[in-house]
């Protein structure tokens, strides 16, 4: 170590002689020795111009390098000293002779440069053996990109065993894509949404991302403390990062609708009316709700407020409702969409789910219903394919078949006149003979349950006019309708209030009636094949002979086009969200 302008060779013990008497000369010994007495309380140092006179004295003997073969390193270490700056310099011929016996023994070419590069690095506090050392205490050659360069263009240097593409590479991070971005920023958010603030900072900060504009951090945090003056300010900052100059009205309207809710529930209601006619009426917006708010000045407690304007009260659930609400109308590279990468990942599953073929149980937004580590897949297995249970009770064909609408209950219409209702068994799924409605004298060919499965329409073939509506719970016949002998009614569809149904047939009859049997409309001309209701309680859907679909509404009148096919359409079902059908087409 160099302390103080003082210098200590160290070097393999069983080299030391060669080191002090051949290549330095006596006098360096002499200072080397003061040196490593003074670090242990001894002598003070001799000067640093003796030094300098003794290495190049020692320098000029023959011999020097010769008495050096097997040297593998010589280690120089400079200690920091606040008022020691003066470099040192070395005699090139003993380093240059250090050189040569080096490369004879095979240890490989060390420039001198990289002895120099070794004592600016000590000089600065630096470590001189991150050249990675060997078991005896010697350096190791390595290529070190801080290193001095030799005249043939290469660096080298036992200071640093990293190589130049190393080092730029981890000063230089790199560059991240948008889709990067994005992920990191979605993630950051998911973690933010389960508390760990900690951990996402650091991934931020790593990242060199932003989880969101400083701006939009700071509305958010004024949003969710309710320091709502301050949360309107922070809106003029947002405005110019908006894509629409009209969505800040409408932000500003969400927060001072929160603001007035606030005031009304603490019993502050002159500043609420306050709010109401300087703040909110003057934007001239929504006055509809203004007005519907300003009713809210009539509830006598805090419950009759939340209940009527059916809001959470004041605190995190309704101010975090009001942020997601907001949030709406920022770009998101200013502030994520709420819950963003969970909602990915559920639009993510429920694809799945529609692309999965042998899928058919009810659907589960939940993400805790399915594993986000593998794709979802249904097995052949899992599809009902393979018989599970014969029943024989009908003593002629059987025409129909419909299972309840929650699943419990099985309805068998036969030709030999009769309806089944059969109990399904939650477990086993095994069907028990529940009940049997007689009296179908032209067979049943069609069934029909209500929407709340209390009741059951059963309908004949082409020849039969009548309708029976049963309750299903007793077992008795409400209502036997016949408007005409001349009629033929083969289809019929429920409403979804279940208090009306529609029925019609090939003959031209298409009605719509209430539960006893009433008619409350008709529409004539219409030969009807199969029917259904839309959930919208309006549109009736009818496949008719002109092998076509048509949309008919009762309380208008009016009808449309749906479906064209080539074909008769013999029947038809639509799914419960009313966007598929599922034909059959008499030539298929």
């Amino acid at each position: 170590a160099l302390k103080s302008g003082s210098v200590t060779f160290i070097s393999h013990p069983e080299l030391s002689r060669f080191l002090t008497t051949a290549a330095l000369g006596e006098e360096t010994l002499a200072s080397a020795s003061s040196s490593s007495d003074s670090d242990t309380g001894g002598a003070s140092p001799p000067p640093r111009k003796k030094h300098r006179a003794s290495a190049a004295e020692g320098a000029g003997e023959p011999g020097a390098s010769a008495v050096l073969t097997g040297l593998s390193g010589v280690v120089f270490g400079l200690a920091t000293h606040s008022q020691t700056t003066s470099a040192i310099h070395f005699n090139r011929s003993v380093v240059n002779n250090l050189n040569s016996i080096m490369q004879s023994n095979g240890a490989g070419q060390e420039p001198e440069s990289s002895e120099l590069s070794c004592l600016n690095s000590a000089q600065n506090g630096e470590s001189s053996s991150a050249g990675g050392s060997h078991s005896n205490g010697l350096l190791s050659n390595a290529d070190n990109s801080n290193g001095v360069g030799t005249s043939n263009g290469s660096s080298a240097g036992p200071c640093s065993g990293t190589s130049s593409s190393e080092v730029g590479s981890l000063k230089k991070k790199k560059r991240l894509s948008q889709a990067e971005e994005d992920v990191i920023r979605l993630i950051g958010q998911h973690l933010h949404g389960l508390g760990l603030n900690q951990t996402v900072d650091l991934l931020m900060q790593e990242s060199g991302c932003r989880l969101e504009h400083p701006s939009a951090s700071k509305f958010r945090n004024h949003v969710m403390e309710g320091e709502w003056d301050k949360a309107e300010n922070d809106l003029n900052e947002l405005r110019a990062l908006m894509h629409s100059p009209n969505a800040i009205v409408r932000m500003k309207f969400l927060l001072l609708q929160q603001k007035y809710l606030e005031y009304l529930e603490d019993g502050k209601v002159l500043e609420a009316l306050q709010v109401l006619r300087g703040e909110l009426t003057p934007l001239k917006y929504n006055t509809d709700r203004i007005h519907v708010l300003s009713g809210y000045l009539m509830c006598s407690h805090a419950d009759d407020l939340r209940a009527k304007a059916e809001w959470e009260g004041k605190g995190t659930a309704s101010r975090s409702r009001l942020l997601d609400k907001l949030q709406t109308y920022l770009p998101p590279s200013v502030m994520l969409p709420p819950r963003r990468l969970h909602t990915l990942l559920r639009q993510a599953v429920e694809l799945q789910r529609d692309r999965c073929l042998y899928h058919n149980t009810k659907l589960d937004n939940s993400l805790d219903s399915v594993s986000l580590l593998l794709d979802h897949v249904c097995s052949r297995k899992q599809f009902p394919c393979y018989t599970q249970q014969i029943l024989t009770e009908h003593c002629n064909e059987v025409w129909f078949c419909k299972f309840s609408n929650d699943g419990t209950k099985l309805a068998t219409g036969s030709k030999d006149t009769t309806v089944i209702i059969w109990q399904v068994d939650p477990e086993s799924h095994q069907l028990k003979l529940l009940r049997t409605l007689e009296g179908h004298a032209y067979g049943v060919s069609y069934l029909a349950w209500s929407p709340d499965d209390t009741y059951l329409i059963a309908c004949g073939p082409d020849d039969c006019s009548e309708l029976w509506l049963w309750n299903v719970q007793t077992g008795e016949l409400r209502t036997k309708m016949s408007q005409s002998h001349e009629d033929s009614l083969t289809s019929v569809a429920w409403n979804p209030d279940g208090k009306r149904f529609v029925a019609g047939g090939q003959r031209g009859q298409f009605y719509q009636c209430d539960l006893d049997g009433n008619l409350l409309d008709s529409w004539e001309g219409v030969r009807v094949q199969c029917l259904w209701c839309l959930s919208d309680g309006r549109t009736v859907l009818a496949s008719d002979t002109h092998q076509r679909i048509r949309g008919y509404n009762f309380e208008d009148l009016t009808d449309r086009n749906i479906v064209q096919e080539d074909h008769p359409i013999m029947s038809f079902t639509v799914s419960k969200n009313g966007r598929l059908a599922l034909l059959n087409v008499a030539t298929q």
